[in-house]
């Protein structure tokens, strides 16, 4: 991702979930909070009552990409916590890519008027089928 660095630390995840707008959907929740860097910074969420480790981390990549695809469109300093709910796990690529979408634009992350046509990868990009 040239934009965009990961959210490990624990105590911005809390203070994004504290402090932070947020917005649901069907398959993830996003929140997100101005961070005054010139960049954004992307940490994913993805709770065990989800499923075992292997559907989890596909999960893990489905969002990433998602989110890697369109990454040029989302407004620059932003912290972005994306949540995986339980609904995901049945949720194909296209399914958490337009959810992921459709909250970021909720929260002004993406303006809607910029709102182009999606990449060519309309498959899934982790297990073709």
């Amino acid at each position: 991702m040239q934009f965009t660095t990961s959210l490990k630390q624990n105590h911005l995840f809390r203070r994004l979930y504290r402090k932070g707008k947020s917005s649901a959907g069907r398959s993830v929740v996003v929140y997100c909070r101005k961070n005054g860097l010139g960049r954004n910074r992307l940490g994913l969420t993805v709770g065990s009552k989800v499923g075992k480790a292997v559907v989890r981390n596909r999960i893990r990549r489905r969002i990433r990409e998602a989110y890697r695809l369109s990454e040029a469109e989302y407004r620059r300093g932003y912290d972005i916590v994306v949540v995986a709910r339980s609904r995901a796990a049945e949720a194909s690529y296209e399914e958490i890519a337009s959810c992921l979408r459709k909250q970021s634009e909720k929260l002004g992350l993406i303006e809607k008027e910029e709102r182009r046509e999606a990449p060519a990868a309309l498959s899934d990009p982790v297990l073709p089928e």
